[in-house]
């Protein structure tokens, strides 16, 4: 068994000057671990999640691993729910974000243009779809994917003058009130629901091809309805892959039948790619797989190189705004602009969206052979470095959230650290940083292939 094990000196060395903390000494560590950890339930607030189910605390990081205040190492599976791409603390990452910091570059400018936004955007737009790049807008949002969510939602119903909005079940795009109505979890209905074809759960109870077809079906004659009680909307938004909802990839065909329907009705398609942008999938963005070119993409996390920053990006005709429609006081984070460069530049130049198709392939066929031998595992299934386990009950086949839970917790024993997602947090899922090795991969796939069993143990 692969448990975290203490930090030795080999480890430590590799820990760059730059990134040193202050450690309590190794007979210290145990308690200073505890206490910030009992500190942080008596001051934070009942909302935290992640600190509820990863009960560590991060002193140092690099790549893949995190070092905990108790000297344990970790892999880490979850990169900031997608947002490190290149992993922690990246060196161009940490070059690009020390040469602003010594430059004497003001580090707050609002929306005022400065060298290294342009740098930022220019790289940005060198990997955009072409036939978006070329008529392309850019509004710089608050610096969380969630207020990228709001500003299209809000462009979309200002440039087509509609209010209704298309957005599937199973879909997150946010925390905020309108990207909370957009959602699956909404609940109250002030945005209409379309079904999100999936093979392992279809809603049509079919899967495949056909569930796909049935599911654009579905879409075209509610909106061709006359008496179908959904007008017009003002956008259509949808992710690629679904993250939260449980790891499901929209089947390429579909998710052109989807552009096919709603420009034939003037209605712009939103791509939420917070999480499916800059390679995660396999390629740079999640529509390039189906060919899709959206008119308005939604763009965080990775882009902003492990620090915050959040856009969107649309065509033209749709830039009706008026000076201060949509505004942020820290829409100009100059250091997530510099780190936002670099790893785009880096992903590019270094083919990583390439690299995580060919990685994230291997670890899903490698998942898929482990489901064959563990009746627990109901579908395996994911794009590139975005892969999920549904977890079940043997007998049933229902959801087995407890069971997922289990195996969360025996993976962090294991100095592993995976998240859940899905209808019922059964589905567990992996969001490796793109710069994931061979090495490293089959690490991750031998503690979780250790922590399954454990967990079904446990449960039992």
């Amino acid at each position: 068994m692969a448990f975290s094990e203490p930090v030795g000196a080999a480890a430590a060395t590799q820990t760059p000057p730059q990134a040193k903390l202050q450690v309590p000494p190794q007979g210290n560590r145990a308690a200073g671990h505890d206490g910030i950890l009992r500190r942080q339930a008596q001051r934070e607030s009942a909302a935290r999640t992640y600190a509820r189910s990863l009960p560590i605390v991060p002193v140092r990081a690099r790549g893949l691993t995190i070092e905990g205040a108790d000297g344990r190492r970790y892999l880490d599976c979850l990169s900031g729910a997608g947002t490190l791409a290149l992993g922690h603390n990246h060196p161009v990452v940490l070059e690009a974000v020390r040469g602003v910091l010594d430059s004497g570059a003001p580090l707050h400018v609002l929306d005022l243009a400065t060298p290294v936004k342009d740098a930022f955007t220019t790289e940005l737009f060198a990997n955009l779809p072409p036939a978006l790049a070329t008529d392309a807008r850019i509004q710089f949002c608050g610096p969380a994917g969630t207020d990228a969510v709001e500003a299209a939602l809000k462009l979309v119903r200002t440039a087509t003058g509609r209010s209704g909005l298309l957005a599937f079940t199973g879909a997150y795009h946010g925390m905020s009130a309108g990207a909370l109505d957009a959602s699956g979890g909404a609940s109250e209905v002030r945005v209409t629901r379309l079904p999100y074809p999936q093979d392992f759960r279809c809603p049509f109870g079919v899967g495949g091809a056909e569930g796909a077809e049935l599911a654009a079906r579905w879409t075209e004659n509610l909106l061709d309805d006359p008496k179908g009680g959904v007008a017009l909307p003002a956008g259509l938004i949808v992710e690629p892959v679904q993250g939260e909802g449980g790891v499901n990839p929209a089947p390429d065909a579909w998710l052109r039948r989807m552009r096919e329907i709603t420009a034939a009705r003037g209605i712009p398609l939103i791509a939420d790619e917070v999480q499916t942008g800059v390679g995660r999938t396999g390629a740079f963005w999640g529509v390039d797989h189906a060919g899709v070119v959206p008119d308005v993409m939604v763009l965080s996390k990775a882009i902003g190189g492990s620090l915050p920053l959040a856009v969107i990006v649309y065509r033209s005709s749709l830039d009706v705004w008026t000076p201060g429609a949509h505004a942020g006081t820290f829409r100009g984070n100059q250091l997530a602009m510099a780190a936002g460069t670099a790893t785009l530049a880096f992903v590019r130049e270094n083919r990583l969206a390439e690299r995580a198709a060919v990685l994230g392939d291997r670890m899903l066929a490698a998942l898929r052979g482990l489901a064959s031998g563990h009746p627990c595992i109901g579908d395996v299934r994911g794009r590139g470095l975005m892969i999920g386990l549904e977890l079940v009950d043997p007998d049933t086949g229902a959801a087995a959230p407890a069971l997922a839970a289990a195996v969360r917790q025996e993976c962090l024993e294991r100095g592993l650290i995976v998240e859940l997602g899905g209808r019922h947090g059964a589905v567990v899922r992996l969001l490796p940083p793109l710069t994931l090795t061979d090495e490293q991969a089959a690490a991750v796939l031998d503690r979780l292939a250790d922590a399954i069993p454990a967990a079904a143990r446990r449960t039992r």
